[in-house]
């Protein structure tokens, strides 16, 4: 198979004319605007938190929290969504919101009402869910 190259780190002290390199520091910015995209199913909500240009800051699902079954879709797991999507935007994430809500499912109502309730300013709540225009075509006429 061949032999395995083995590597070791090797410190490079810096010379006398060069300053040390600093390692690059991730600097989160603090985001103002954004979005948040509630997705919500009969079997699942998904819940998704944007900036203003739709890069994903955050996002959690009933499943991703532990809930299984028949419990995914109920309001009280979306509640609990918007609440670990709060610990995680706390420092960065946006609190001026749009809201877009898609689905049919039971947590949409509870997801916009904990949005509030966790400090989340809304501007506006647009409702995204596909309605059919006129469906299928019908079923052909039965002859007897």
């Amino acid at each position: 198979m061949g032999k395995k190259k083995v590597t070791t780190p090797s410190a490079e002290a810096p010379k006398e004319g060069q300053a040390a390199a600093a390692p690059a520091a991730s600097k989160k910015k603090r985001i103002e605007q954004g979005k948040v995209y509630i997705n919500a199913s009969y079997n699942n909500t998904v819940i998704t938190v944007t900036d203003a240009q739709g890069n994903v800051v955050a996002w959690a699902s009933s499943g991703s929290l532990g809930f299984s079954g028949p419990k995914k879709a109920t309001p009280f797991a979306s509640s609990k969504i918007i609440a670990a999507l709060t610990e995680k935007t706390q420092n960065t994430g946006p609190r001026n919101v749009q809201v877009i809500v898609k689905g049919i499912g039971s947590g949409r109502d509870s997801a916009i009402r904990s949005l509030i309730n966790q400090g989340f300013e809304i501007s506006s709540i647009k409702d995204v869910t596909p309605v059919p225009h006129n469906g299928p075509r019908p079923k052909k006429v039965r002859r007897v």
